[in-house]
């Protein structure tokens, strides 16, 4: 079952974040918990963690894409699966 990789929220007064540099491919191996995409607020530059181990099977929002909090950034899934 895929899990979505959504936009997190970092400060109290956030609402908006800019997506960075993504540290992983489409189609790259990840571990939950590992650094996968970086995040820029209007303070702070912060890395992203899977959220589940998986393939990054889409990366939705490329580099410089500003997202609401919980927009969708990606998806990891099973190597294959129909997203």
């Amino acid at each position: 079952m895929a899990t979505v990789i959504a936009m997190p929220k970092l400060g109290l007064s956030m609402k908006t974040g800019t997506v960075g540099k993504w540290l992983k491919k489409e189609g790259d191996t990840v571990k939950k918990g590992e650094a996968i995409v970086e995040v820029m607020t209007e303070k702070i530059t912060n890395k992203v963690e899977a959220p589940a181990d998986g393939t990054l099977l889409k990366i939705v929002s490329q580099k410089g894409a500003k997202l609401p909090v919980g927009g969708l950034m990606g998806v990891i899934g099973e190597a294959g699966e129909d997203i």
